[in-house]
Protein backbone atom coordinates (compact mmCIF):
# COMPACT_ATOMS: atom_id res chain seq x y z
CA UNK A 1 0.00 0.00 0.00
CA UNK A 2 1.24 3.20 -0.75
CA UNK A 3 2.57 5.57 1.97
CA UNK A 4 2.95 2.58 4.10
CA UNK A 5 5.49 3.28 7.11
CA UNK A 6 7.69 0.03 7.45
CA UNK A 7 8.60 -0.98 11.24
CA UNK A 8 11.97 -1.59 11.94
CA UNK A 9 13.09 -5.62 12.45
CA UNK A 10 14.92 -6.16 15.53
CA UNK A 11 18.32 -7.16 13.53
CA UNK A 12 18.26 -3.30 12.06
CA UNK A 13 17.60 -2.40 15.19
CA UNK A 14 21.10 -4.01 16.63
CA UNK A 15 22.91 -2.85 13.29
CA UNK A 16 22.21 0.60 14.15
CA UNK A 17 23.54 -0.22 17.82
CA UNK A 18 26.51 -2.01 16.44
CA UNK A 19 26.89 1.43 13.93
CA UNK A 20 26.26 3.47 17.09
CA UNK A 21 28.99 1.44 18.90
CA UNK A 22 31.76 1.74 16.05
CA UNK A 23 31.06 5.73 16.02
CA UNK A 24 31.75 5.86 19.71
CA UNK A 25 34.21 3.38 20.02
CA UNK A 26 36.42 5.05 17.13
CA UNK A 27 35.82 8.76 17.73
CA UNK A 28 36.48 11.08 20.47
CA UNK A 29 34.68 14.29 21.61
CA UNK A 30 35.70 16.47 19.09
CA UNK A 31 35.15 13.49 16.37
CA UNK A 32 38.94 12.79 15.47
CA UNK A 33 39.37 8.88 15.80
CA UNK A 34 40.99 8.43 19.38
CA UNK A 35 40.43 11.58 20.70
CA UNK A 36 39.78 11.09 24.60
CA UNK A 37 39.41 7.15 24.59
CA UNK A 38 42.23 6.50 26.38
CA UNK A 39 41.96 3.20 28.19
CA UNK A 40 42.93 1.92 31.51
CA UNK A 41 43.75 4.44 34.36
CA UNK A 42 45.09 8.05 33.49
CA UNK A 43 47.39 9.77 35.18
CA UNK A 44 46.46 13.26 36.44
CA UNK A 45 48.37 15.81 35.43
CA UNK A 46 50.79 16.60 38.69
CA UNK A 47 50.68 20.76 39.17
CA UNK A 48 54.99 22.00 38.42
CA UNK A 49 56.83 22.80 41.36
CA UNK A 50 57.07 26.44 41.71
CA UNK A 51 61.24 26.05 40.62
CA UNK A 52 59.58 24.48 37.23
CA UNK A 53 57.45 27.62 36.92
CA UNK A 54 60.38 30.13 38.04
CA UNK A 55 63.34 28.90 38.55
CA UNK A 56 64.89 29.63 35.25
CA UNK A 57 64.13 32.90 33.64
CA UNK A 58 63.12 34.64 31.17
CA UNK A 59 60.20 31.62 31.43
CA UNK A 60 57.36 31.03 29.38
CA UNK A 61 54.60 30.84 32.07
CA UNK A 62 52.55 34.01 32.16
CA UNK A 63 52.37 36.85 34.96
CA UNK A 64 49.56 35.30 37.25
CA UNK A 65 51.23 31.55 36.89
CA UNK A 66 54.34 33.03 37.98
CA UNK A 67 52.70 34.63 40.67
CA UNK A 68 50.76 31.53 41.96
CA UNK A 69 54.13 29.02 41.71
CA UNK A 70 55.92 32.36 44.43
CA UNK A 71 52.31 32.03 46.84
CA UNK A 72 52.57 27.96 46.69
CA UNK A 73 56.45 28.15 47.43
CA UNK A 74 55.82 30.04 50.62
CA UNK A 75 53.43 27.64 51.77
CA UNK A 76 50.33 29.08 50.32
CA UNK A 77 47.22 27.19 49.73
CA UNK A 78 44.28 28.15 48.19
CA UNK A 79 40.37 27.69 48.98
CA UNK A 80 39.59 25.32 46.24
CA UNK A 81 42.39 22.80 47.28
CA UNK A 82 40.74 20.46 48.87
CA UNK A 83 38.26 20.30 45.95
CA UNK A 84 41.21 20.05 43.48
CA UNK A 85 42.47 17.07 45.22
CA UNK A 86 38.80 15.56 45.20
CA UNK A 87 38.85 16.01 41.44
CA UNK A 88 42.54 14.59 40.80
CA UNK A 89 41.58 11.02 43.45
CA UNK A 90 38.36 10.75 41.31
CA UNK A 91 40.59 11.11 37.87
CA UNK A 92 42.98 9.15 38.82
CA UNK A 93 40.52 6.21 39.92
CA UNK A 94 38.69 6.10 36.41
CA UNK A 95 39.67 2.83 35.23
CA UNK A 96 38.41 1.45 31.63
CA UNK A 97 38.96 -1.39 30.19
CA UNK A 98 39.06 -2.01 26.45
CA UNK A 99 35.76 -3.79 24.85
CA UNK A 100 36.11 -6.04 21.71
CA UNK A 101 33.07 -5.37 20.04
CA UNK A 102 34.36 -6.60 16.77
CA UNK A 103 34.87 -9.84 17.85
CA UNK A 104 31.23 -10.08 19.77
CA UNK A 105 30.04 -9.23 16.53
CA UNK A 106 31.54 -11.93 14.35
CA UNK A 107 31.03 -14.59 16.74
CA UNK A 108 27.07 -13.79 17.10
CA UNK A 109 27.59 -13.95 12.83
CA UNK A 110 29.04 -16.82 12.65
CA UNK A 111 27.05 -18.80 14.86
CA UNK A 112 23.99 -17.68 12.86
CA UNK A 113 25.45 -18.33 9.83
CA UNK A 114 26.12 -22.09 11.19
CA UNK A 115 22.33 -21.88 12.26
CA UNK A 116 21.10 -21.47 8.56
CA UNK A 117 23.24 -24.55 7.26
CA UNK A 118 22.33 -27.04 10.03
CA UNK A 119 18.83 -25.85 9.23
CA UNK A 120 19.35 -26.30 5.40
CA UNK A 121 20.86 -29.44 6.58
CA UNK A 122 18.46 -31.04 8.51
CA UNK A 123 15.83 -30.09 6.72
CA UNK A 124 17.41 -31.77 3.81
CA UNK A 125 17.63 -35.30 5.77
CA UNK A 126 13.79 -35.17 6.60
CA UNK A 127 12.97 -34.84 3.23
CA UNK A 128 15.84 -37.96 1.99
CA UNK A 129 13.89 -39.87 5.25
CA UNK A 130 10.48 -39.49 4.33
CA UNK A 131 11.10 -40.34 0.82
CA UNK A 132 12.23 -43.28 1.72
CA UNK A 133 9.67 -44.27 3.99
CA UNK A 134 7.08 -43.66 1.02
CA UNK A 135 9.31 -46.00 -1.08
CA UNK A 136 9.36 -48.50 1.74
CA UNK A 137 12.99 -47.76 1.31
CA UNK A 138 15.37 -48.42 3.89
CA UNK A 139 15.65 -45.00 6.26
CA UNK A 140 17.98 -45.85 9.02
CA UNK A 141 21.14 -43.90 7.66
CA UNK A 142 18.85 -40.93 7.44
CA UNK A 143 17.63 -41.02 10.05
CA UNK A 144 20.69 -41.67 12.00
CA UNK A 145 22.17 -38.67 9.83
CA UNK A 146 19.14 -36.47 10.80
CA UNK A 147 19.29 -36.86 14.49
CA UNK A 148 23.55 -36.09 14.39
CA UNK A 149 22.48 -32.95 12.30
CA UNK A 150 19.73 -31.97 14.82
CA UNK A 151 21.46 -32.38 17.63
CA UNK A 152 24.19 -29.93 15.76
CA UNK A 153 21.49 -27.55 15.30
CA UNK A 154 20.34 -27.70 19.08
CA UNK A 155 24.19 -26.99 19.94
CA UNK A 156 24.56 -24.05 17.48
CA UNK A 157 21.54 -22.41 18.84
CA UNK A 158 22.66 -22.22 22.19
CA UNK A 159 26.15 -21.56 21.22
CA UNK A 160 24.16 -18.37 19.43
CA UNK A 161 22.36 -17.48 22.52
CA UNK A 162 25.54 -17.52 24.43
CA UNK A 163 27.08 -14.94 21.69
CA UNK A 164 24.31 -13.17 22.12
CA UNK A 165 23.95 -12.62 25.54
CA UNK A 166 28.23 -11.58 25.70
CA UNK A 167 27.46 -8.98 22.60
CA UNK A 168 25.15 -7.55 24.65
CA UNK A 169 27.61 -7.59 27.69
CA UNK A 170 30.05 -6.24 25.32
CA UNK A 171 27.39 -3.49 23.89
CA UNK A 172 26.85 -2.60 27.95
CA UNK A 173 30.19 -2.40 28.78
CA UNK A 174 31.02 -0.25 25.82
CA UNK A 175 27.99 2.06 26.74
CA UNK A 176 29.33 2.21 30.24
CA UNK A 177 32.95 3.07 28.88
CA UNK A 178 32.11 5.18 26.69
CA UNK A 179 29.85 7.35 29.97
CA UNK A 180 33.14 7.15 32.12
CA UNK A 181 34.98 8.96 29.14
CA UNK A 182 32.40 11.39 29.45
CA UNK A 183 33.00 11.85 33.14
CA UNK A 184 36.48 11.93 32.53
CA UNK A 185 36.12 14.95 30.62
CA UNK A 186 33.84 16.58 32.53
CA UNK A 187 36.06 16.13 35.50
CA UNK A 188 39.20 17.19 33.46
CA UNK A 189 37.43 20.57 32.83
CA UNK A 190 36.18 20.91 36.36
CA UNK A 191 39.97 20.60 36.91
CA UNK A 192 41.05 23.12 34.88
CA UNK A 193 38.59 25.79 36.27
CA UNK A 194 39.77 25.32 39.74
CA UNK A 195 43.28 24.98 39.13
CA UNK A 196 42.41 28.46 37.02
CA UNK A 197 40.81 29.72 40.10
CA UNK A 198 43.50 28.76 42.17
CA UNK A 199 45.84 30.28 40.37
CA UNK A 200 43.70 33.51 40.44
CA UNK A 201 43.62 33.31 44.39
CA UNK A 202 46.96 32.87 45.11
CA UNK A 203 48.52 35.83 42.52
CA UNK A 204 46.11 37.97 43.67
CA UNK A 205 47.15 37.02 47.20
CA UNK A 206 50.70 37.98 46.79
CA UNK A 207 50.42 40.96 44.66
CA UNK A 208 51.43 43.61 46.81
CA UNK A 209 54.49 42.17 47.73
CA UNK A 210 54.99 41.66 44.37
CA UNK A 211 54.15 45.02 43.45
CA UNK A 212 57.14 46.42 46.22
CA UNK A 213 59.11 44.10 44.56
CA UNK A 214 58.98 45.59 41.16
CA UNK A 215 60.78 48.26 42.98
CA UNK A 216 63.84 46.37 43.91
CA UNK A 217 64.67 44.29 40.73
CA UNK A 218 66.25 45.84 37.76
CA UNK A 219 63.47 47.21 35.33
CA UNK A 220 60.71 47.10 37.50
CA UNK A 221 58.06 49.83 38.64
CA UNK A 222 55.67 49.69 40.60
CA UNK A 223 53.62 52.15 38.91
CA UNK A 224 53.19 49.29 36.23
CA UNK A 225 51.43 47.08 38.51
CA UNK A 226 47.91 48.14 38.19
CA UNK A 227 45.64 46.50 40.03
CA UNK A 228 46.18 43.19 39.20
CA UNK A 229 48.20 40.31 37.30
CA UNK A 230 45.94 40.98 34.48
CA UNK A 231 46.72 44.62 34.12
CA UNK A 232 50.49 44.45 34.58
CA UNK A 233 51.81 46.68 32.26
CA UNK A 234 55.64 46.13 32.65
CA UNK A 235 58.66 44.63 31.59
CA UNK A 236 58.03 40.99 31.72
CA UNK A 237 61.58 40.17 32.61
CA UNK A 238 60.93 42.88 35.36
CA UNK A 239 57.94 40.89 36.44
CA UNK A 240 59.84 37.35 36.27
CA UNK A 241 62.31 38.65 38.62
CA UNK A 242 59.95 40.46 41.02
CA UNK A 243 58.06 37.03 41.09
CA UNK A 244 61.12 35.09 42.28
CA UNK A 245 62.05 37.72 44.60
CA UNK A 246 58.33 37.13 46.14
CA UNK A 247 58.90 33.60 46.43
CA UNK A 248 60.49 30.98 48.53
CA UNK A 249 62.80 28.76 46.42
CA UNK A 250 64.51 25.94 47.79
CA UNK A 251 65.92 25.28 44.08
CA UNK A 252 68.93 27.30 42.36
CA UNK A 253 67.17 30.09 40.14
CA UNK A 254 68.93 30.31 36.60
CA UNK A 255 69.14 33.55 34.81
CA UNK A 256 69.60 34.00 31.01
CA UNK A 257 69.70 36.25 27.98
CA UNK A 258 67.81 39.73 29.52
CA UNK A 259 67.58 38.51 33.24
CA UNK A 260 71.13 37.77 33.24
CA UNK A 261 71.87 41.30 31.32
CA UNK A 262 69.75 43.13 33.85
CA UNK A 263 70.75 41.55 36.72
CA UNK A 264 74.61 42.00 36.14
CA UNK A 265 74.26 45.22 35.34
CA UNK A 266 72.36 46.17 38.48
CA UNK A 267 74.43 47.37 41.81
CA UNK A 268 73.16 44.35 43.74
CA UNK A 269 73.85 40.94 43.83
CA UNK A 270 71.99 38.05 42.40
CA UNK A 271 71.43 36.78 45.27
CA UNK A 272 70.53 40.31 46.89
CA UNK A 273 67.74 41.32 44.70
CA UNK A 274 66.16 37.82 44.22
CA UNK A 275 65.83 37.07 47.99
CA UNK A 276 67.45 33.60 46.89
CA UNK A 277 70.31 31.60 48.34
CA UNK A 278 71.45 29.97 45.19
CA UNK A 279 71.32 31.90 41.72
CA UNK A 280 73.72 30.89 38.64
CA UNK A 281 73.80 33.50 36.23
CA UNK A 282 74.38 32.86 32.22
CA UNK A 283 76.66 34.98 30.02
CA UNK A 284 74.84 38.08 29.65
CA UNK A 285 74.94 37.32 25.78
CA UNK A 286 72.59 34.47 26.63
CA UNK A 287 75.59 31.30 26.25
CA UNK A 288 75.67 28.40 27.47
CA UNK A 289 77.79 28.90 30.16
CA UNK A 290 77.40 29.11 33.72
CA UNK A 291 79.06 30.80 36.62
CA UNK A 292 77.57 31.01 40.32
CA UNK A 293 76.47 33.97 41.57
CA UNK A 294 78.77 35.66 44.52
Amino acid sequence: MTGARSTPSASDCGDERDRQDGRDGENGRDGRPGADEEDGPVPVEERPEPSAVIGRIPTDAGLRRQLAAAARSRGRTASVASEIDDIESDLAAIEIEPVDLTAARRRVAETTGEIERLKERVAALRGDARARRAVDADADAALDDLETAAAELSAAQTEAIAAEQALERARAEAARNRDERRRRLRLRDRLRNRRRAARHELAEAVYPEFRQALAVVPGGDPNDAGSGPEAYDGDPVAASLAAVRVAALDAPVELRGEAARAVEAADRSARSLLRTARVRVGEAAGGASDRPDV
